[in-house]
């Protein structure tokens, strides 16, 4: 769905973000390429070689993403969040997760296995072994993601709501929640999140000094 998503925007789009969590688990061997995303990475080259810059930020699913991508095929990898400028619109771009209040458990193990050691001990693994262990983790990650059931417990939001008093915005747009959400944060802006490409196949379009929420 996603590579035909790409395909159909080819002719419009200036630029592409791509804010993480793209693969289910993705680890950068010295002499291995995981399995599975050979026309997903085609495609994306392809774009590139067209003109079209694409950016990705790395996501927890991704986070032991290096360089191969970016030099391979083009990508222009950030790893952490950033704001862009259009029509004179802000808009605060990254992946979102360990960002607000709350969640303590996973900042620590993200601290974790963000380690050089970590990288290290996990690249002596087999990458069938290691590879079939990274799956098995990000599945478990996933089923931890839950609605929006109230938009006053929603740690992006309220991150958003904070960020809001010191540095405002027009959008903040992050993925990691693997849901939809359009929330209103102050009479200027808006939080939105992308959703995922497994359920919902929703992404975001600036266009027009709007940033929308469309179903592909």
């Amino acid at each position: 769905m996603v590579i035909s998503w790409l395909s159909s925007i080819e002719k419009d789009a200036q630029a592409i973000y791509l804010l993480g969590d793209i693969f289910d688990f993705w680890f950068e061997y010295k002499k291995v390429v995981p399995k599975g995303f050979v026309r997903l990475l085609g495609t994306l080259a392809d774009l590139i070689d067209k003109g079209i810059d694409i950016h990705y930020v790395v996501g927890n699913h991704d986070m032991w993403m290096n360089d191969y991508l970016e030099q391979e095929i083009g990508l222009k990898l950030h790893f952490q969040e950033f704001i862009i400028k259009e029509d004179n619109k802000l808009i605060f771009l990254g992946h979102g997760d360990g960002l607000g209040k709350g969640d303590y458990t996973y900042k620590l193990l993200k601290v974790i296995f963000s380690s050089n050691i970590c990288k290290w001990l996990f690249s002596r693994l087999h990458p069938n072994f290691g590879i079939s262990l990274g799956q098995a983790w990000s599945n478990k990650s996933k089923k931890r993601q839950k609605k929006l059931v109230n938009e006053d417990k929603e740690i992006l939001a309220g991150y958003c709501k904070e960020q809001q008093k010191n540095n405002p915005v027009d959008y903040y747009v992050f993925g990691h929640r693997h849901i939809p959400i359009d929330v209103k944060i102050d009479e200027r802006c808006r939080y939105i999140n992308l959703g995922d490409w497994i359920h919902h196949n929703t992404y975001a379009v600036y266009y027009d000094q709007k940033l929308e929420l469309k179903k592909f």
